[in-house]
């Protein structure tokens, strides 16, 4: 019992605490400890230096390159001019009133395309900026279309998204990156119309009340559009990116040549997933430097800032894997999954409820289901529900209450676009959780009432 609410009440300060602005790095050891110390389980200090250092450790060895390019490379679109450009003509086809829907599609469009979700961030964060501040939109408001378009159509319900979360299901179900195909389509529907008729509402609210975009300090914009390079070769960077991650990933990783030199060297090793981004990133910084070059100014500096500036991000990040690596290791989080399964409610929404609810504990999508389809799989597959809605339903579930306050990729969209949990979290919650649980009800019924998969 002591366990339980160990895990209960570190669990509501830190998303309190981070609320209301206080640091994850902080919070995130001292509540790690602190639930480690109330469960009577482990010693404090071991958690912190046996469980909490590993995890947060190997979440930093996995994607700090991923972090370090993305960060550089939306610097470098920064100080260029080519977000400004990007954003003036997005602005002028568009017409400053779509400014909201164009940057919820652009970012959708990239992340569909099989870049990473973080990476979208640092690219999609300078162009954000610069189209909103053209139309005058609250910048508070920049976080949560960034967040529609990157954590939730694309990431769990568009069939055949590249996103590593559609793929977790596979291997337990049998199933495609393109199961539950109609019961996709209905979520991303949902999630997609239902956030932009949010932000648009929100935005009129917000102007209405004499709120624009607001006096902004170190944004790292180009303020001048004097000097801003033409919009084919500004976007060329974003293109290099998507084309060579969809190629390396579809294509050539998957050549039996490539993977017979990686066995050779050891049999055990597989494809890194962020192979294809970093590459695909590093290149795009190379031909930035080289065909933008007459548009930066001291360059070892730029990329310097923009390398730091990778660093508090995944830092946030990876405390918060600490933690949740502290609390999965506590035998109350085992009486947790117990609870779970003994749930008596439908089948369907038994599926749905379980995965969230472990989303939100350990605070991230990916960690919930992952926890789910390892405890809970062989039973959701004896409850006579269709594979491929298991799969889609489950993930459109993960995406709901892996997005409160404490979720690493909420830290970070909110680290990169330099605003707090006050001021942007509110519309990020609406459009992240709310509207993605509504979604999964409205999904699970329709499978339910019309067999809709």
């Amino acid at each position: 019992m002591l366990g339980v609410l160990a895990i209960i009440m570190t669990l509501f300060a830190l998303m309190y605490l981070a609320y209301r602005g206080i640091t994850v790095l902080v919070l995130a050891p001292l509540l790690a400890m602190l639930a480690a110390m109330l469960s009577g389980e482990i010693p404090a200090l071991y958690a912190l230096s046996s469980i909490f250092m590993p995890a947060a450790a190997g979440y930093i060895k996995s994607y700090f390159p991923v972090f370090l390019a993305g960060a550089i490379f939306g610097k470098l679109m920064g100080v260029t001019g080519a977000a400004t450009s990007i954003a003036h003509f997005i602005s002028e086809k568009l017409g400053k009133k779509h400014a909201i829907a164009a940057v919820v599609v652009a970012t959708s469009l990239l992340t569909y395309g099989g870049v990473s979700l973080f990476v979208v961030v640092f690219a999609m964060y300078p162009i954000g900026a610069m189209l909103y501040r053209e139309a005058d939109i609250p910048k508070r408001l920049l976080p949560a279309a960034i967040a529609l378009g990157a954590f939730t159509f694309t990431m769990t319900a568009m069939p055949g998204s590249p996103q590593y979360l559609n793929t977790m299901p596979t291997k337990y179900f049998g199933t495609t990156i393109y199961a539950g195909f109609w019961l996709g389509i209905i979520g991303s529907a949902c999630m997609f119309f239902g956030g932009l008729w949010w932000l648009n509402r929100r935005a009129k609210k917000l102007n209405a009340a004499g709120e624009g975009y607001g006096v902004h300090e170190n944004e790292g914009l180009v303020e001048t559009y004097d000097n801003i390079p033409k919009f084919w070769i500004a976007i060329a960077p974003i293109i290099i990116v998507f084309v060579m991650n969809f190629v390396l990933t579809n294509w050539y990783f998957k050549l039996d040549s490539v993977i017979a030199k990686l066995h050779a060297y050891n049999p055990d090793a597989t494809v890194d997933g962020t192979w294809p981004v970093i590459i695909g990133l590093g290149t795009a910084i190379v031909f930035i430097l080289i065909a933008l070059r007459k548009y930066l100014k001291n360059t070892n500096k730029v990329i310097f800032e923009g390398a730091v500036g990778s660093l508090l991000p995944i830092f946030n990040t990876g405390s918060e894997v600490g933690y949740g690596g502290v609390i999965k290791s506590l035998a109350a989080f085992g009486t947790v999954k117990g609870a779970i399964v003994a749930m008596s409610i439908p089948s369907i929404f038994k599926v749905a409820f379980s995965t969230t609810l472990l989303a939100g504990i350990v605070g991230s999508s990916s960690g919930g289901t992952a926890i789910a389809l390892e405890v809970l799989a062989p039973e959701f597959l004896q409850m006579g529900i269709d594979p491929g809605a298991l799969h889609r339903i489950m993930l459109i579930a993960a995406g709901g209450l892996d997005s409160l306050p404490h979720c690493g990729a909420v830290i970070t969209l909110l680290s990169v676009c330099k605003v707090n949990h006050k001021e942007a979290y509110l519309d990020i919650a609406a459009l992240t959780v709310v509207i993605p649980l509504l979604t999964v009800i409205v999904v699970c019924l329709s499978y339910l009432l019309f067999g809709i998969v």
